[in-house]
């Protein structure tokens, strides 16, 4: 698949105060045949991120029609997984309802942070969100000690698939703690309820590669195929790719993935988080560049 950019969308600069820097995690979906409204988490002026909401032309997606002036959904009560800032990952319409899975942030003392999914629902189009549960749907188990998060979930056969990042380690990356952390899949019935624990369908690779961002996973001609964003020691997050059979066993095809960091910019250092968009201009791949978002979101679309 061949991805031309068309450049940066959006990145907040401070003209609210819970939405003071970046725009990561674009999140989307269609409001109606001409206009698109990108998820995505802002933050304030403590670095707290809340999930606001971008509304993009679908005719010329680097066109801003609106953002939202309050939070669609703010973080939770002081204590709970996601007391320090959430973040939008993945919309799922279901019964009449739009449910939004998102990352809980909750910081520690002898570890960073903690890295949990929540599960929140809509019934006004996606205007707004309440939380299903102050609990999160994927919390903490052995070997999944520290990160559950980013999910990909999709409905087959009568069954939820969910694939999702889970790690129970941390490793030094010049001097700074970051988590290390590997693909894995999970099955239930239920929207809402998830095993305890997932199956490992792909791991980091050599020494370099400590983890995987935000697997985008779409079915096409009999094949799942991923995009996702690999994170390093030496580079920061690249965007990969990968397809499977059944969803289980991928075979990584990275440098097919179709887009790199450009020689200079917003998104020279980082490509990552992409998230695709069909519409009947085209599909549309948003995405975010440097330092995980701090640069704001940008868009690509597909040429082949």
């Amino acid at each position: 698949m061949t991805w031309e950019k068309l450049g940066r969308v959006y990145v907040a600069s401070g003209e609210r105060p819970w939405a003071q820097s970046h725009a990561f995690l674009p999140t989307s979906m269609m409001l109606d045949d001409d206009r698109i409204r990108v998820l995505v988490a802002l933050r304030d002026a403590a670095g707290v991120g809340r999930v606001g909401a971008v509304d993009v032309d679908a005719r010329d997606p680097r066109r801003v029609l609106a953002v939202s002036p309050e939070p669609l959904f703010d973080v939770g009560a002081p204590g709970t997984f996601d007391e320090s800032g959430v973040t939008p990952v993945w919309l799922v319409p279901h019964e009449g309802r739009l449910y939004l899975f998102y990352v809980g942030w909750q910081l520690g003392q002898r570890v960073r942070y903690y890295l949990f999914t929540g599960l929140a629902v809509s019934d006004d189009g996606g205007d707004s969100f309440t939380r299903v549960s102050q609990a999160p749907v994927l919390d903490r188990s052995d070997g999944e000690l520290f990160v559950r998060a980013a999910p990909c979930v999709r409905h087959e056969d009568g069954r939820w698939r969910m694939w999702y990042i889970g790690g129970d380690r941390w490793v030094d990356v010049g001097g700074k703690q970051l988590p290390s952390y590997d693909l894995r899949h999970v099955e239930s019935p239920d929207l809402t309820r998830w095993p305890a624990r997932g199956a490992v369908s792909m791991e980091p690779q050599g020494d370099d590669e400590h983890g995987f961002g935000r697997p985008y996973i779409v079915q096409e001609g009999g094949r799942y195929r991923m995009w996702y964003s690999v994170r390093t020691r030496s580079r920061g997050y690249r965007l990969g790719y990968a397809e499977s059979t059944d969803g289980l066993a991928w075979e990584r095809r990275d440098g097919a993935a179709g887009l790199d960091p450009s020689p200079s910019g917003w998104d020279s250092e980082m490509v990552c988080y992409g998230c695709l968009q069909p519409t009947r201009h085209g599909t549309y791949l948003f995405y975010n560049g440097n330092n995980y978002g701090e640069t704001g979101f940008g868009v690509a679309v597909r040429r082949g």
